[in-house]
């Protein structure tokens, strides 16, 4: 796609008009019952998530880096963690850098390298009553950080430019958050193509045809307009742990096992509200995949309560790890975007995180009894 095609390309998308890419792909008007999505305060729930990693016999030395939940929230807290398995060494390493805590494990190729870590996660619903006001009081370190480009999330050219249309006349902070929110999921799309959940380059997902994507790459794209707009915001990478409890398929974990269930989320911080719950990535991902159909109607009655209540409210059978961007493992060649999916190195060579078969790794999640 060339420079000026791209830009013609956002001008329609920013304008309203109907985008080409999309055309033609929704199927007949279905007539169905509003679908019922409303998170509500609950009481905690704890889980028990068990990462095992067998690496094969006679490789070499390796080394091994597991996302371990770090967070300690009104709506997640990180109970225990508990690491087995045959290492030469192995603990759990919180990067001064990035804020990312993981597992860093080394085996001297003796023996086929085994690990497990068990991590113990109390999370429950995410809501939020817009009619109260509680004034944030989050550190202003963690507000700069929080506003500051990276790697993947650049706040100048295209996405500024991008922003400042999409806010243009938002009197407030909040008023641009909705803005972006709507933006994205009018404009957006779920690329069911896309390997894993993206790689979260705004750029890319800017440029690409039908502005499509996964969950890192549509929620950062999120994130990358609200901090080139001046307002605090960050994405939390981690896994889904348990159904939906509404229904949805696409809204949870289907089994115990959760290999390939990370998902990132998003959140903005509200001088009104402190820190908010965000998940355009989700309402587009139900658009897309829960039904047979392409929806490409927000306000569709399987998708119009999903996207109302994601914007400030999600469920809690979801666990974060971490806010880290750009995250660089000691040991291994690279820097990574970010941190969701065990990381692997055989030798000199980098194992890929999204194949989890040839990796020979598996995540599994159970809730525990109150």
């Amino acid at each position: 796609m060339t420079a000026s095609s791209r830009r013609r390309f956002l001008q329609l998308a920013l304008s309203g008009a109907a985008i080409p890419i999309l055309a033609g792909l929704a199927g007949p008007a279905m007539a169905e019952a509003p679908r019922r999505f409303a998170p509500q305060p609950n009481d905690w729930q704890s889980y028990q998530m068990l990462t095992r990693v067998n690496l094969p016999a006679g490789q070499g030395p390796a080394q091994v880096w597991l996302p371990v939940p770090k967070l300690d929230t009104d709506w997640q807290k990180t109970l225990g963690n508990r690491i087995e398995g045959n290492a030469s060494s192995a603990s759990i390493v919180t990067d001064p850098a990035s804020g990312a805590a993981f597992v860093h494990a080394s085996f001297d190729g003796s023996v086929a390298p085994e690990l497990a870590l068990t991590s113990y996660v109390q999370t429950r619903n995410r809501v939020i009553d817009w009619t109260k006001k509680s004034p944030g009081t989050e550190d202003a370190a963690v507000l700069k950080a929080a506003l500051r480009p990276s790697g993947s999330k650049p706040l100048d050219g295209l996405v500024a430019e991008t922003a400042a249309t999409i806010t243009k006349g938002a009197a407030t902070d909040l008023d641009k958050v909705r803005a972006i929110y709507g933006w994205i999921v009018t404009h957006c799309y779920r690329n069911l193509t896309t390997p894993g959940c993206g790689t979260g380059d705004v750029t890319a997902t800017l440029t690409s045809g039908g502005l499509g994507g996964k969950c890192a790459d549509l929620n950062g794209l999120f994130v990358a307009l609200s901090r080139a707009s001046g307002v605090p915001a960050r994405d939390i990478y981690g896994v889904r742990v348990a159904p939906s409890a509404f229904g949805f398929g696409q809204l949870g974990a289907k089994t115990e096992v959760i290999t390939a269930a990370q998902h990132c989320r998003a959140e903005v911080y509200l001088a009104d509200y402190g820190w908010v719950a965000m998940d355009p990535a989700d309402v587009l991902k139900v658009m897309r995949a829960e039904t047979d159909r392409w929806i490409q109607d927000p306000g569709d009655p399987v998708v119009s309560a999903v996207n109302a209540a994601l914007f400030g409210n999600w469920e809690g059978n979801w666990v974060g790890f971490n806010t880290a961007e750009d995250v660089t493992l000691a040991g291994r060649d690279g820097r990574l975007p970010f941190l969701m999916y065990p990381q692997g190195r055989i030798g000199t060579h980098n194992l890929d995180e999204l194949d989890a078969k040839g990796f020979a790794y598996q995540i599994t999640a159970k809730p525990l009894s109150a």
